[in-house]
């Protein structure tokens, strides 16, 4: 049987691999289907931007598709009334402009719930629930992800920044991490392209702004892989560091450049590594931060201090470094989502 309008609603707080099924099943059975996004705006939810654009994303392929949005100002959904569903169901039968076949809801709701009183001219068509559920998600994204969909997944992605001087270890733990949680990771964007003329030493201003805005675009990329964390090897902060060391001409511009970089980033945890482990020349290390690693390393914490960003300091062996860091980041898994710094 195909209806003519069908409409399926909910919040989609997050959309998960329940509503995608449902979604697909209820356009494949309606010349159009009118997905009803409801926001609550005294309720903590996810951007509602965002979520319009997974139901976007979702179904762009899919010609008989619509996306409508509907808003109350209720403080939890237990108050969400039949009163303000019938209201709302008035609003959106006004806005689709034609009678409204069926309503596509979950078969945890009954013949008596609001959806019923608000549409009793439409049929109410019930999936069988697949015991997914967006709160338990919300409680812990973590421990459901494969039942979010992948355009999902890089809301939750945790990011983790690792920094510090010169040979403390930093790209080795970073690759070290990511193979041990299957993560994302990115490189130091200036790793390559420091060496345009051969040398970090003979850089020019181009090459540093070169560097912010590609760290950051790799950063934007790296998220998409949908992956439950993502290992940054130094970021806009360690270039202003080496504008400065550098003497770059245009500092000024470039550093403010790399403070608006830094205005955008959050981070769920910053790892600073002690200058405590020896000193590896690989060819390009500078001599004057190889004879001075405190000072320079002080200069690196008062910078990320000065831009209000918090970081953990890890030393020891690198053995002890790699179990401190594993520690932090599975603590991250048992956090709100989005408590970045």
């Amino acid at each position: 049987m195909r209806f003519n309008v069908g409409l399926y609603g909910g919040s989609f707080n997050p959309l998960h691999m329940g509503h995608v099924d449902a979604i697909i099943q209820a356009a494949n059975m309606c010349k159009e289907l009118y997905l009803v996004l409801s926001v609550g705006t005294k309720r903590d939810e996810i951007p509602e931007l965002l979520r319009y654009r997974w139901l976007y994303q979702l179904t762009k392929h899919i010609g008989n598709v619509s996306i409508l949005t509907i808003y109350d100002a209720c403080e939890s959904k237990a108050q969400y009334s039949d009163d303000i569903a019938i209201n709302d169901a008035i609003k959106l039968q006004e806005q689709i402009g034609k009678p409204i076949d069926v309503v596509f809801v979950g078969d945890d709701y009954n013949q008596d719930s609001f959806w019923a009183k608000a549409y009793p001219k439409s049929q109410i068509y019930y999936f069988k629930r697949n015991g997914i559920s967006s709160t338990k998600i919300r409680e812990n994204p973590y421990e459901h992800w494969d039942e979010l969909p992948d355009m999902v997944k890089p809301y939750y992605t945790k990011k983790v920044l690792i920094i510090g001087g010169e040979s403390t270890g930093k790209s080795t733990l970073s690759i070290n991490l990511k193979n041990r949680f299957n993560a994302a990771y990115i490189d130091e964007a200036g790793r390559e392209l420091s060496f345009k003329s051969g040398t970090a030493e003979k850089m020019i201003s181009e090459d540093f702004v070169e560097i912010l805005l590609r760290q950051k675009m790799n950063e934007i990329e790296a998220l998409t892989l949908g992956k439950k964390v993502l290992f940054e090897d130094t970021d806009t902060l360690i270039t202003q560091f080496y504008i400065d060391f550098f003497d770059d001409p245009q500092a000024k511009l470039n550093k403010a450049l790399s403070d608006a970089i830094d205005g955008l980033n959050r981070f769920d945890l910053i790892l600073f590594l002690e200058p405590d482990v020896d000193f590896v020349q690989d060819g390009d290390r500078s001599l004057v931060i190889a004879a001075q690693r405190q000072k320079y390393s002080q200069k690196i914490k008062d910078l990320f201090t000065s831009h209000h960003k918090n970081f953990v300091s890890i030393s020891g062996s690198y053995q002890e470094r790699y179990e401190q860091a594993v520690k932090l980041v599975n603590e991250l898994f048992k956090q709100n989502p989005h408590a970045r710094s």
